[in-house]
């Protein structure tokens, strides 16, 4: 069963940054796009970056555009997420997440496996 280990959570101030770190293992990392995923307290899950299989197609939502970076190491099957410039409403567990569709995409239900999670919390 492939798995997905998210690293690089935590506490900062806004205005600070942090970066993500998605580790895959049993996955064959350079067949997917991969996306990241967050869920803020109280609401939905929201889509945040996709990266396609090769990292030639990146894709943002619109309040994190300019902000974060989405990258992809398929040598050492890790994908990443770079985010500068935090705000609270960053304020999260985001996750990490495996697509057939090797472009990436940001329709949640197009993913087929998923990481479980990290907590990032940005203070005001």
């Amino acid at each position: 069963q492939a798995q997905l280990v998210e690293s690089g959570g935590g506490l900062v101030q806004a205005g600070g940054s942090l970066r993500l770190s998605c580790t895959a293992s049993k996955l064959a990392f350079s067949d997917y796009g991969m996306g990241w995923f967050r869920h803020p307290p109280g609401k939905e899950r929201e889509f945040v970056a996709s990266i396609s299989w090769n990292g030639g197609n990146t894709n943002y939502e619109d309040s994190v555009k300019g902000r974060f970076t989405i990258s992809r190491d398929n040598f050492k099957d890790t994908l990443s997420l770079q985010m500068n410039s935090l705000k609270p409403e960053d304020t999260a567990v985001y996750y990490c997440a495996a697509t057939v569709d090797v472009g990436g995409a940001p329709n949640a239900n197009r993913y087929n496996y998923w990481g479980r999670g990290t907590q990032v919390t940005v203070s005001s």
